[in-house]
């Protein structure tokens, strides 16, 4: 899958598990794009790996959203309709920032799914 928007820095990190970092900042115009973006990442996610926990699942995430002049935004996923909301409305450059986290397992189908652009 392609990504035009979301582009991964990986680490690696104790024990063979990784985390995946990827920030990007858009006008109001091309915010649904982005935000189709991330939820083809955390669809993906779900459906292969399951329901996301820090604790005893393969991978979990963080979502960070925020608008001109630094306004925080609300950003919640649904796993059940596989849509992000962001509140309050947007209507100025907004920057997403999306971290996961996984297992060696998650990282690796991670890679093959959305591979890094050359």
């Amino acid at each position: 899958m392609s990504l035009d928007y979301l582009l991964f820095d990986y680490s690696d990190e104790e024990g063979g598990s990784g985390s995946f970092d990827a920030m990007a900042s858009v006008l109001p115009d091309r915010l649904p794009v982005l935000v189709g973006e991330v939820e083809t990442v955390l669809r993906w996610a779900h459906r292969e790996f399951g329901a996301p926990c820090a604790e005893e699942g393969d991978w979990d995430f963080e979502l960070q959203a925020t608008c001109e002049p630094d306004t925080p935004l609300d950003a919640a996923y649904d796993a059940t309709s596989g849509r992000l909301s962001l509140f309050p409305e947007v209507d100025a450059r907004a920057t997403l920032s999306l971290t996961l986290s996984g297992s060696h397992s998650f990282c690796e189908a991670f890679r093959l799914a959305f591979p890094a652009p050359d």
